[in-house]
């Protein structure tokens, strides 16, 4: 009987160790917290930073999209224009 509670007695100090142990360690504390914080804040502004440039890039593609569109309506009204230029011409 005495072995046995020898036995129960190392149990709960192994066991009570162990607690104190993975209490220590595996618990974070409020300074890699307040860092995990600050890297959150950091990626969210990264973030919105990056929102904003492709905003303005999409603007920009959509402005030149606009200035093409325009360059080839006056290109094929200039062919158009040339075409029946020739097409007199080649009447006289």
């Amino acid at each position: 009987m005495k072995e046995s509670l020898m036995n129960r007695s190392r149990a709960l100090a192994l066991v009570a160790i162990a607690g104190v142990y993975a209490g220590l360690t595996g618990c974070a504390t409020n300074g890699d917290i307040e860092a995990l914080r600050t890297e959150i804040n950091q990626n969210k502004q990264a973030t919105a930073s990056a929102a904003r440039d492709a905003a303005d890039a999409k603007a920009m593609a959509q402005n030149a999209v606009t200035t093409a569109n325009a360059a080839k309506a006056t290109s094929d009204d200039t062919a158009s224009k040339l075409d029946r230029m020739f097409k007199k011409a080649m009447y006289k």
